[in-house]
Formats: C-alpha cells, sequence, structure tokens
C-alpha cells in the first residue's frame, strides 16, 4: 500500500504546474564548463580587501569541517569535501589575520576556473537584502499581521528517503483525510486562522511580504529590541514575483518595476496591493534566529557584500566564487564572495543574487534594482580533487 502511495504521489508531483514549468526550462540546452585561468587574467584581483573575507571564510570552514558527505554539495561542479576539510585545516594553523598573508593563501591552495553556459561566460546578477520590519510582540491595533512561523502540520518530505532511484528534492505539504495534499496558499493562511505559531506581529502586510521575499529581517520591536528573523520553512507552492504581477496587470509600466516603487505602490493601495500580493502563492515561515547575520542556506551568518545565492544543483554552497558584476548605477563588483545561499528565482549556471547587506529603503533602493550582467569564476583546490 505504501508503494502505491509513492507512485501517486510522484505522478501526481510530475504533473504539477512547477514541474511542468521546470521541464520547459530544461529543454534549453546548457551544459556546465569551466575553463581554467589564472589569478592574473582576474580583473581587480590586485585590489580586493582580502582580509575582509577572512570571517567569511572562517565560518564556511566551521561548517565544513561538520560535513560527512564525500562531495561538497549535490551539484553538477564536484568538490571532494576531504580536499577542502585539508585546506580549512591549514588555514586554522596559519591563523591568518593580514591582508596579504590570506590573499597568498588562496592562490597557493585554489585555482581559478571562469564558470560558463556552454562556453558562453556571460548571465545575470541580481542582488537581495535583510529587510526591516517594525513589530510587537502584543498584537494591538497597530501591529496585527502576524509573522508565523513553521507550522505543526506542514510536511517535509524528500522522495529519495523513499527510494534513492527517486529525484533528491524536497517537497511541501499536508496530511488531509491520510492523503498528502499540497499546503494552504498565501491568501488562505493570510485570511484564515491555520494554526501556525506566531512569532510577533508587525505594523505592514507590504513590510512582511518584501520580508518573504528577501528571506530575512531585523525586527525593530517596540520596546527597543532588536530581533533577527530568518528562514524556517516555506509552503511548496509556486513562486511569482510581486513585480511580475504587477507588470502583467498593467499595474506599473516596465520602467517602474522596481522595489521601491513597488512598495511605495503597494502602500498607496493597500486593499489592491494585498489582492495582487496574494497572486504569488509561495509563502515563507521563520524563525528567531541568534547571530551577527541572517543565516543562508549554507547554515552560516552572511556577511554584506561577500555572499552570492546560487543555483545549488551546479554550484556547491561553501565554495568560493570571484563575481565581476555592475550595480544598479553601474559601479563595477569585483570580489571575492562565498556561496553561502539560495533563492526562488536563482536558476541557472550563470546565475547569482548578491547580498546587499541589512538596511530600510536606501538598501532596498540598491539591491531592489540591481540587474545586470557579468561573470563569475569558481576557485577549486589544487589537484585532481574535483570532477566535472
Amino acid at each position: 500500500m505504501k508503494k502505491i502511495l509513492i507512485l501517486l504521489l510522484v505522478i501526481f508531483l510530475s504533473a504539477c504546474p512547477q514541474k511542468k514549468e521546470e521541464k520547459q526550462e530544461e529543454t534549453v540546452v546548457s551544459k556546465v564548463e569551466l575553463l581554467p585561468s589564472s589569478f592574473s587574467q582576474i580583473v581587480g584581483w590586485n585590489e580586493d580587501d582580502f582580509a575582509e573575507f577572512i570571517p567569511v571564510f572562517t565560518n564556511n570552514c566551521k561548517r565544513i569541517l561538520k560535513l560527512k558527505s564525500e562531495w561538497l554539495g549535490n551539484s553538477e561542479i564536484k568538490i571532494k569535501t576531504e580536499s577542502y576539510k585539508q585546506i580549512c585545516k591549514e588555514f586554522e594553523k596559519q591563523n591568518l589575520k593580514a591582508n596579504d598573508a590570506f590573499k597568498t593563501f588562496i592562490e597557493n591552495n585554489f585555482e581559478p576556473y571562469l564558470v560558463t553556459d556552454s562556453g558562453n561566460p556571460e548571465g545575470k546578477f541580481t542582488s537581495y537584502y535583510e529587510s526591516r520590519i517594525n513589530a510587537s510582540f502584543q498584537k494591538n491595533e497597530t501591529y496585527k499581521y502576524p509573522v508565523y512561523g513553521k507550522p505543526k502540520d506542514l510536511i517535509e518530505i524528500n522522495l529519495q528517503d523513499f527510494d534513492e532511484l527517486l529525484p533528491n528534492k524536497k517537497f511541501f505539504g499536508m496530511v488531509s483525510d491520510q492523503k498528502m495534499v499540497p499546503y494552504h496558499d498565501r491568501k488562505t493562511i493570510e485570511t484564515q486562522n491555520i494554526g501556525a505559531p506566531v512569532l510577533m506581529w508587525a505594523d505592514s502586510l507590504v513590510d512582511i511580504h518584501i520580508m518573504q521575499i528577501q528571506g530575512s529581517a531585523v525586527a525593530y520591536m517596540d520596546n527597543g529590541e532588536k530581533v533577527r528573523v530568518g528562514y524556517a520553512a516555506n509552503n511548496g507552492l509556486p513562486f511569482k514575483g510581486i513585480g511580475r504581477i504587477l507588470l502583467d496587470n498593467k499595474v506599473l509600466p516596465p520602467e517602474k518595476i522596481n522595489m521601491i516603487e513597488i512598495k511605495k505602490w503597494l502602500n498607496e493601495n493597500p486593499e489592491e496591493g494585498e489582492k495582487f500580493m496574494q497572486m504569488n502563492r509561495r509563502y515563507i515561515f521563520h524563525k528567531i534566529i541568534n547571530e551577527s547575520g541572517p543565516l543562508g542556506a549554507f547554515g552560516v551568518p552572511l556577511q554584506a557584500g561577500r555572499c552570492l545565492a546560487v543555483d545549488k544543483s551546479i554550484v556547491p554552497l561553501g565554495s568560493l566564487l570571484w563575481i565581476a558584476t555592475n550595480d544598479a548605477e553601474k559601479n563595477q563588483i569585483n570580489k571575492l564572495v562565498a556561496a553561502q545561499d539560495v533563492g526562488s528565482a536563482i536558476k541557472g549556471i550563470v546565475r547569482g543574487d548578491y547580498f546587499w547587506g541589512s538596511g530600510d529603503d536606501d538598501v532596498l533602493a540598491k539591491a531592489g534594482s540591481m540587474n545586470s550582467k557579468g561573470i563569475y569564476y569558481i576557485f577549486l583546490p589544487k589537484g585532481n580533487s574535483y570532477e566535472q
């Protein structure tokens, strides 16, 4: 009976709209190709502040040294975990602090490779940030919008747990009449009492929506406290960006599809805005975290300007990258970053989402309008310690 249920579940999942969209994207022929390079070929290599990256590498190593998997991530670019562990052990032994010393350490232990999509190195780079919400632990007339934690009835499954031949993919749902069914959509969650735990109450539904898009926020509490809120889970339904929704419904023209203009319109049109936000059926549940920065998918705090969200089916989380792109104002971004996070819209070989940092609308203006072309390199441990 269990095998029959699993088979029916696989058939259902393969027929759902989200899966169809993924299959349509896969019809485009793409192949990861890594082109050997050298540090002297990397534009800006000698100008970066490598000492600034030391805390990032330290956190990465703490995580990597605990891994028991053979490979650093289940990605197309395969890197032996043991290779990174050896480098991390040497890094801990040397206790590096200075800019030049760490730069030399990277050069001595890694080799750069230009990442290309079937030979094309150019791709798309956007940006995200850790947003801000105003909140209270007590509900009142001002603070009336719940920030939900992970519901007890939300179930996460991986088909590979039942059969190793099935896809290694997570799904979220709930049990109804002894059957696994999709979880509640955004409209249901926001308009009905689903019994999820309430972490706090915010004063703006728009700010909650932006927090969910970005994945995390700093909550400025009415008692003066600052509380960091991070990603806990999602309802498993397809994501559709609010910018695309407003554009499709001819609410805003293309030249005004940036997060500042979107936020302004949503705040000025609360009833219509709520309706359009609910067209994004994906809902993010959060948790309170006690870290120096927002937690990324790799499980370490993110440092402003030093993290890139990637497609982890391509790039292993924890790996080192060099990005060469521009911000929204055409200022060059040439720097060492770590693959530490993922995102619903971050799919593809040459695709990245640059973490700008934490803040209010000033940071949102920078992060929400970045949509640039660029390239990136991946740094692999020296020697034959990986497979392509």
